[in-house]
């Protein structure tokens, strides 16, 4: 069956993939606590699709994510590729991207080999970028913007 859908997908979209899964074991997998799942799957010697089918949906529907991150937080957000800093800033809220000032911005994999922010910021990995910056897969991102710049005379009171 597999050869014969293959052949379709190949025949209707040559760039199109298919990611064969079970969607009993998947379910098996979500209902299992994540220690049993982990030496369920090394028994079986199987792993899960979902990954592979999130991050193969993320590419045909043109998607990406960044990141926020506070003192108790970290948050991914999803966004269409070639996004500019203050529409992205206006997933987390309207008024970040009415009173867009800027955004500081590091890579997820310089935060990782640095170890922290400060090091990431130490090693020069830290940058800060104006409206017309697209924000890149993975970016962590943090927003300053002017809290009042999108109120209107009437909120303001």
């Amino acid at each position: 069956r597999l050869p014969k859908i293959k052949e379709y997908v190949d025949k209707h979209d040559p760039r199109g993939i298919v990611i064969p899964f079970s969607g009993a074991f998947e379910q098996t997998l979500v209902d299992m606590p994540e220690d049993e799942c982990a030496k369920y799957m090394d028994d079986v010697k199987c792993t899960s699709a979902l990954e592979k089918i999130i991050i193969q949906a993320y590419k045909a529907l043109q998607l990406e994510y960044f990141f926020t991150a506070g003192p108790d937080e970290v948050k991914a957000w999803t966004i269409l590729k070639h996004t500019k800093a203050p529409q992205a800033a206006g997933r987390i809220h309207t008024d970040f991207e009415k009173g867009f000032i800027m955004a500081e911005v590091m890579k997820f994999e310089d935060f990782k080999e640095e170890g922290s922010e400060n090091a990431a910021k130490a090693a020069g990995k830290y940058r800060q970028q104006g409206r017309n910056y697209v924000v890149e897969d993975g970016d962590i991102i943090f927003f300053k913007f002017n809290a009042g710049a999108g109120l209107t005379a009437a909120k303001k009171k």
